[in-house]
């Protein structure tokens, strides 16, 4: 039974990390909780019948064997050191940490302390991308050639949390969402080494004084982080991807796409979806049923509690989430932001 600990307390946590590891009551137990807002770690430690409460995190580490670090982005590297350190596994939340050089320190901490180190890219867990990884396993796109990520909303800007403070988060819609669906395509593609990033950040729709937002209101005089960002990456196999992601498009509607062609077929993720030639013909097929849970946050948790316990791999290996961080401050890199 591993004890679990929660650092931080945002919706982040109380609405998926804290739920998910609390159904799964046969293997952890979620036994403490900090935040630097004690009255709020209290109130949420009350809702969820969780026994302790720590202001200061390091206190957690004697009474927990794994953590799940749910800050904003500034404190991830911070964190995830100081509990692999003290011998704690970490579960840190999206995007590994604010730049690559602070994910290679995760990394190192890792490696010298022999404790799990998970970062939760939890769109791997979807129905739909463990179905594609599946057709990608087995051959049935052949070599993969390209690419495309959306991830695009309509004037859905967060207007809550830290979201679009810079000095916290270190940047906006790509590092908060479009990270994600990068996340998953480089993973479905077999994690190839990028070679260029070419990249274009811009912000000027929510740098403009009364913007419709539908999630909540933000200031627009204070804005300094991305709300839209295109980009063009290729790999050392010679595949490309091609990525936009906004917070605040003037599109019709919200779209998460990623779709990947290759040499003896193609798929698409949302709807999941094979095309391909086959008898003399082209087929455009669907899957009528795919197997899994509905919300991903739970296989996350369970993968992360069995590769605690040394029953299994990790499904997001923080190899994998340091190479997506790279891409992240190589695409900000070449739109000038660093």
């Amino acid at each position: 039974m591993i004890r679990v600990g929660i650092i931080g307390v945002g919706g982040i946590a109380k609405g998926r990390h804290i739920p998910a590891f609390l159904q799964l009551s046969d293997l952890c137990q979620v036994t403490a909780l900090s935040d630097v807002n004690r009255v709020q770690a209290k109130e949420a430690a009350a809702q969820f019948n969780i026994p302790h409460v720590f202001e200061n995190y390091q206190d957690m580490f004697t009474e927990v064997d794994a953590v799940c670090i749910c800050t904003p982005n500034k404190f991830h590297a911070e964190i995830s050191i100081a509990a692999l350190e003290a011998g704690v596994h970490v579960l840190c939340e999206k995007p590994m940490a604010l730049s690559a050089a602070e994910c290679e320190a995760m990394l190192a901490a890792s490696k010298k302390s022999g404790k799990v180190l998970a970062i939760a890219y939890h769109y791997r867990f979807m129905r739909e991308l463990q179905a594609a990884k599946k057709l990608m396993q087995e051959g049935e796109i052949g070599t993969p050639l390209v690419a495309r990520v959306q991830a695009l909303r309509y004037r859905k800007v967060p207007g809550w949390g830290v979201f679009t403070n810079k000095a916290l988060q270190g940047g906006g819609s790509l590092i908060d969402y479009g990270c994600h669906l990068l996340d998953s395509a480089i993973w479905l593609m077999g994690n190839p080494k990028h070679v260029t990033v070419n990249g274009r950040t811009y912000n000027v729709l929510s740098k403009t004084p009364g913007q419709v937002n539908q999630w909540g209101s933000f200031n627009h005089e204070t804005f300094d982080v991305d709300d839209h960002v295109t980009a063009y990456i290729t790999f050392e196999n010679g595949a490309s991807l091609l990525l936009e992601t906004s917070w605040a498009a003037n599109i019709k509607q919200d779209t998460e796409h990623i779709s990947i062609s290759g040499t003896a077929g193609g798929l698409n993720v949302f709807p999941f979806e094979w095309y391909g030639a086959k008898h003399g013909m082209l087929f455009n097929s669907e899957a009528a049923w795919i197997p899994g849970e509905e919300d991903p946050s739970i296989p996350q948790a369970a993968n992360f509690l069995a590769a605690c316990m040394g029953k299994a791999e990790l499904v997001v290996k923080p190899e994998e989430a340091l190479q997506v961080s790279q891409i992240i401050d190589a695409i900000y890199e070449s739109a000038g932001e660093l």
